[in-house]
């Protein structure tokens, strides 16, 4: 699709770049997209990628100068590997980022060629702590011989004093709007290459491009959670119409989004304390639109200003998607405007069911948005105070919360789980923070149960 091309070719582009999108937006999925392409095309391109998810534990427990050795370590190890094998250079330099940009600058001109830099997952909602280290790094490996580019979620604003957003990089955000002129093919496209042999267009009542355009819709443009809606509805040998289609809904919400906000409880640090307000938030917003049949709803900007983190969060899980950052309001003053997920305003509308005529409304994006002013029900929610500091709770968790099940489908089986717990593994955190050798030499324990424990690990811990 022209969208995700135009994307790909900036990351594979001269300058700085930060890819900013919320989860399941595909940033990964296009950084990788063009790493492989600039390292596919050999003689022919004029760059070489170099991939890097910054998915690692001492990253998250770290700051200041500490954080950037870890962060500078881990890249050179990157880079030291991929170098060798692919142009027979020896990549050295100690983690300190003058070096390692003399060091990346005199492998471009080995090679002749630009350096792409991916770094994936740079900044996460809830792991601000290094951020501004991270940017120092960023904006200083950038040159005419490295093209830095990073994956940031929403709200990310601790860019640090050195870094100036405006002028030190480019930012492309993905967003999957449902006015954009190619939504509606897109999501066809999905359904029909990611499920070519369960899709069978006769076992639909309804049109299966508005059905796609409608789902698209329902999970405010999230391609990952719209796969997962997908996998839901093609699952069944019944006719789909607007029955089915309820179901879907009404059980992605219940199945999906809500213990999504317990699952990231776990993962998301000092705003951990935010979690239940932000639940309160969505549960009132919902109920005024679902009363009113609206999918849309306008906050005044005084009450964002106030809760922004909580509606990050709320952004993060999926249960609304940030439009317009200005809108006129009706009470006077100016708001932001959020669409709603239509899973969660299914639940919470007279019924309790999709109909032709709500599926006709809500398609067509008819009504006007629902307001909430600076004086609305909005402003009376309590906020606690956010610590300056708290360790994931996830890692202080007992190791048999990894156990395979629901959750963790490739989980650690019972057998691994006593005998990591014999060998003191005996909480998340343990496991976590032990390095591969020290996994490797307990008996019982080899390869593949090492790649799985850190698989699990990855899915426990990051979000």
């Amino acid at each position: 699709m022209s969208y995700e091309e135009h994307i790909i070719k900036k990351l594979m582009a001269h300058g700085p770049v930060l890819l900013k999108g919320g989860r399941g937006t595909g940033k990964s999925a296009l950084m990788r997209e063009a790493n492989r392409r600039l390292n596919e095309n050999g003689l022919g391109s004029s760059a070489i990628g170099i991939y890097l998810s910054l998915r690692h534990l001492p990253l998250l427990r770290t700051r200041g100068k500490q954080y950037e050795v870890e962060l500078l370590r881990i890249l050179i190890d990157k880079i030291s590997k991929e170098s060798y094998e692919k142009y027979n250079f020896n990549f050295t330099s100690e983690p300190e980022v003058y070096e390692v940009h003399k060091e990346l600058v005199r492998l471009s001109e080995h090679v002749s060629k630009r350096i792409v830099l991916f770094f994936d997952d740079a900044a996460h909602i809830g792991r601000e702590a290094a951020l501004e280290e991270f940017f120092d790094v960023f904006r200083t490996l950038s040159s005419s011989n490295v093209s830095c580019k990073a994956a940031i979620y929403p709200g990310v604003t601790r860019f640090g004093n050195r870094f100036d957003i405006y002028n030190d990089a480019t930012v492309v955000e993905i967003s999957r709007r449902e006015d954009q002129e190619d939504f509606d093919q897109f999501f066809y496209m999905v359904m029909q290459s990611r499920f070519q042999e369960e899709l069978n267009e006769k076992n639909f009542s309804i049109n299966v491009k508005e059905v796609a355009s409608f789902l698209g819709q329902s999970v405010v443009g999230n391609v990952r959670s719209y796969v997962k809606a997908c996998s839901i509805l093609l699952n069944t040998e019944k006719t789909i119409g607007f029955p089915i289609l309820s179901e879907v809904m009404l059980e992605l919400s219940r199945d999906y989004y809500w213990p999504m906000i317990d699952e990231i409880r776990l993962k998301i640090g000092i705003y951990e304390a935010l979690i239940e307000p932000s639940e309160n938030l969505a549960e009132i917003v919902y109920q005024h639109c679902g009363a009113k049949n609206m999918t849309s709803c306008i906050i005044h900007r005084s009450i964002v200003n106030r809760v922004d983190k909580a509606l990050e969060i709320l952004e993060y899980t999926g249960f609304i998607a940030r439009r317009e950052v200005s809108r006129g309001m009706k009470s006077g003053g100016r708001g932001t405007r959020f669409v709603l997920n239509l899973c969660n305003l299914l639940e919470v509308i007279p019924g309790t069911r999709l109909t032709k005529e709500l599926f006709d409304q809500w398609s067509k994006r008819e009504g006007e948005d629902v307001q909430f002013s600076q004086n609305s029900v909005l402003s009376f929610i309590d906020w606690p105070e956010i610590p300056e500091d708290k360790n994931l709770s996830i890692l202080e968790l007992p190791i048999e919360k990894l156990k395979k099940s629901d959750m963790f489908p490739y989980g650690i089986t019972d057998n691994k789980l006593e005998i990591l717990k014999d060998h003191g593994y005996d909480s998340v955190g343990k496991l976590a923070e032990a390095s591969d050798e020290e996994i490797l030499r307990i008996d019982g324990i080899g390869e593949k149960s090492l790649e799985r424990f850190k698989s699990v690990l990855g899915q426990a811990i990051w979000m």
